[in-house]
């Protein structure tokens, strides 16, 4: 397959589906690459540096003329025009919290594979688990910031100062997230308190962090004693390919103190918090009950180089085998690709995703033929 790289256009959005590395593996395999001018440049990645990797610099519509797509986020309205039939995508999708990303997908009768819902024999989802770290990571410094008294937070120091208490930090699931979040929210010296019903969890957490960060058995009790006296609540919680849960209502939003702060990291997947709007890079918080809400659906992009480099070394595999192989060969010396694809034919044809979308899945060997 000719492989194609396009600008991502989403607002704020400025990372780049692969490195000048991942151009150089990609051309190792014989495959010709299209980057389109000047895509790499949030990520600091220079036209120079894709070139002398081997791809070929062109312009919007070449890129996306290719016949295997790479992207970091899913199409956008203004994107919608180059999805074709005889396409196939390869990108972060979050169709639940997208449903009319999913009618362009169906209606074009793209072939496109979701990032977030590739998953290895295991179980793990290999693909989403490197911006859940970033994010995870990013989730208790973004907090830290909006915390400030200037941002418009309560003037509370993450980690207190002596004879003053800290920051409450609750944390509300302990997936990649969740555990990345409360790292080094206990890193910034704040009370961490990680909720999750997953007791074997909790116990590798214990385990490992030895008090450092409080564990807390989930229950709709606890998280609402906890949510209510937290300075910066993280939303954590994910459902591979479907809608993420509402775990924190609208009124433990109200009991909250005025100037604390939430970070729903599960805005892709339409949030955990009821009050949750998405947000963008450019305007990053909205105010609910007094309680400062950040929930921008692509928050790896703030630090794109390290996020673009992450992403490139978990895909660039999965996009080498789509690319040599072609679809059908692809899905079959790789089975962690089938949950993956998420759309064939004009059909849905993953289960979860379908679901969430109040729809039926059609089986995707039915669809591919």
């Amino acid at each position: 397959m000719i492989v194609g790289v396009p600008s991502e256009v989403k607002p704020g959005e400025n990372r780049v589906a692969v490195t000048p590395d991942g151009v150089r593996e990609l051309s190792a395999h014989g495959l010709r690459v299209l980057v389109e001018t000047g895509a790499g440049a949030g990520s600091s990645l220079t036209d120079a540096d894709f070139a002398g990797a081997g791809a070929e610099l062109v312009d919007t519509e070449s890129a996306w003329a290719a016949e295997l797509v790479l992207k970091v986020k899913e199409p956008q309205p203004e994107e919608f025009g180059f999805l074709r039939d005889d396409l196939v995508l390869f990108t972060y999708l979050h169709l639940a919290a997208y449903p009319a990303v999913a009618d362009a997908l169906l209606q074009a009768e793209t072939t496109a594979f979701g990032y977030e819902t590739v998953r290895s024999p295991s179980g793990s989802l290999p693909l989403l688990a490197p911006m859940s770290e970033v994010a995870g990571r990013l989730a208790p410094q973004v907090g830290a910031h909006f915390l400030e008294r200037a941002q418009g937070g309560r003037g509370v120091l993450m980690g207190g100062a002596p004879g003053v208490r800290p920051a409450r930090v609750v944390v509300v699931g302990a997936g990649t997230v969740g555990l990345n979040a409360a790292w080094i929210a206990q890193g910034m010296e704040a009370e961490v308190f990680l909720l999750d019903r997953d007791l074997d969890r909790l116990r590798v957490v214990d385990q490992i962090h030895r008090g450092r960060i409080m564990t807390l058995a989930s229950s709709r009790a606890v998280v609402e004693r906890s949510v209510v006296d937290a300075d910066l609540v993280i939303g954590a919680v994910l459902v591979p390919g479907g809608r993420a849960p509402v775990v924190v209502t609208e009124e433990m939003v109200r009991q909250m103190t005025p100037g604390s702060v939430i970070v729903d990291v599960a805005v892709d997947q339409g949030g955990c918090v009821a009050t949750t709007v998405e947000t963008t890079h450019d305007h990053p918080v909205v105010e609910h009950y007094g309680v400062l809400h950040y929930a921008v659906g692509n928050m790896p992009a703030a630090v794109p180089h390290t996020s673009t480099y992450a992403l490139t070394n978990a895909t660039l595999p999965y996009a080498v085998t789509l690319a040599v192989n072609g679809v059908r060969g692809a899905l079959e010396s790789d089975t962690a690709l089938l949950p993956g694809l998420a759309v064939a034919g004009g059909e849905l044809v993953n289960e979860a995703t379908a679901e969430a979308l109040g729809r039926r899945a059609v089986d995707p060997f039915t669809v591919l033929g």
